[in-house]
């Protein structure tokens, strides 16, 4: 083998590779590769993607002093910085309502700059300057704990594919203006946010993420829609309507691959005129996870039965039973399955099942002994009960047992705590 001492193999290297690599390090540690040599004093400086939090600096007790040191480590670093910068990132509970940060921004505005986050911590809001808005080429925004409010004069974000809120203050016309001015806009996260009523137009949206409390959601212009997550107490808030929930918030997005509801969602979606059949079909989507379905409410009952049986193409099903359950033993009107159910479902490709906290109450059992008779290629269905003594327990797994099963590959898999 040659002798390769003394040979400084990683400075030949090309400018991209080295950039790779300090992108990949802390930035505190990329600025510190300045003091290897002449030759690495401004390597630092050309990466495209900055991102800065406490471990920038040392920490101490004097909050002061850290908010000082970080304050000017950001300044310098933007003040050295050469070339475009692709990515800024912010992530600090030092620096509420801090002034630079205005500045900050307003250098990045003239960079254009591609991504921007700010994760700011518990405390005061931080302002967004207008400045913000002239960030033409963002093609990703993050905002946690800010203040937002577009000027009369902003137009959109042309360019923006990702947008997440978090705890932003915004009146409802600003978000809905904003979201619509965004065309070409595929990702979006909103959470907790107070009590908000919004109608949602983004026609390449293709993921959604809801958290938190809402008056009301109105997906108006969304087709190409594949994945939504609606998580905790988001629907609790929902305001009583006449009009169909379900076709307000699902009736425009057949594109649908995935679909993930908390707390509260089958019951906000049960509300509101019965419409009978849906008018639309999902044949894209595959996954359907539904926590905290209230078995004792049949109107609750039918959204479950009219969304899976509008997913002809169904691959896994993920239930949850709620608590309030236990109040349904001795259930009424098992009529109801002979009268809903419709005779002609069968859920061609239904191979996973699962149902946790179920209490054994007869809706539940009833709505398993449906899907066991109707899903001729199921392969699993497993059942986790609550909390429901070794007696009901047995009963209930000596009537799961006894179910017709359309599947004979289907396994039964009682999970115990």
């Amino acid at each position: 083998m040659g002798d390769f001492s003394g040979c400084d193999l990683i400075s030949n290297l090309p400018q991209s590779i080295i950039e790779s690599i300090l992108t990949r390090l802390p930035i505190r540690d990329a600025v510190r590769t300045s003091c290897l040599s002449r030759k690495w004093r401004y390597k630092w400086t050309t990466i495209t993607h900055l991102s800065f939090d406490e471990k920038c600096v040392t920490i101490s007790n004097d909050r002061a002093l850290v908010e000082k040191s970080l304050i000017d480590f950001v300044t310098r670093a933007l003040f050295l910085h050469q070339g475009p910068i692709h990515k800024f990132q912010l992530s600090t509970s030092y620096l509420q309502s801090c002034p630079d940060i205005d500045q900050w921004i307003l250098f990045l505005s003239r960079n254009d700059v591609k991504e921007l986050v700010l994760e700011l911590g518990e405390g005061e809001w931080f302002r967004v300057p207008s400045c913000l808005f002239y960030c033409k080429k963002l093609t990703r925004l993050e905002l946690f704990r800010c203040e937002l409010d577009p000027p009369p004069s902003f137009k959109g974000f042309l360019c923006l594919k990702s947008l997440n809120l978090h705890q932003v203050l915004v009146t409802p016309d600003a978000i809905e203006s904003l979201i619509s001015s965004c065309p070409l806009l595929e990702s979006l996260a909103l959470s907790y946010f107070d009590s908000l009523a919004l109608n949602i137009r983004a026609p390449n949206l293709r993921y959604l993420c809801l958290e938190g409390e809402f008056k009301d959601i109105c997906l108006e212009n969304t087709p190409l829609l594949v994945a939504m997550y609606m998580t905790d107490d988001i629907a609790e808030h929902f305001e009583q309507s006449s009009n169909c929930n379900f076709i307000k918030f699902l009736g425009g997005i057949p594109l649908l691959e995935r679909l993930v509801g908390h707390i509260y969602f089958t019951k906000y979606l049960s509300i509101g005129n019965d419409l009978g059949i849906l008018p639309i079909t999902y044949n894209r989507l595959k996954i359907i996870e539904l926590y905290q379905v209230s078995f004792e409410d049949k109107n609750e009952i039918l959204v479950v039965l009219r969304l899976i049986s509008s997913a002809p193409n169904l691959k896994e099903l993920q239930i949850s039973g709620s608590s309030n359950a236990l109040a349904a033993i001795e259930a009424s009107d098992l009529d109801f399955w002979e009268k809903q159910c419709p005779s002609d479902c069968t859920f061609r490709r239904l191979k996973v099942v699962k149902m946790t906290d179920m209490s054994g109450v007869p809706h539940e059992m009833e709505f398993i002994k449906f899907l066991l008779k109707k899903s001729p290629v199921l392969e699993m269905m497993s059942v986790m009960p609550c909390a429901y003594g070794l007696e009901g327990r047995m009963k209930m797994l000596i009537e799961l047992v006894r179910f017709k099963r359309a599947s004979p590959e289907a396994e039964i898999i009682f999970i115990q705590d």
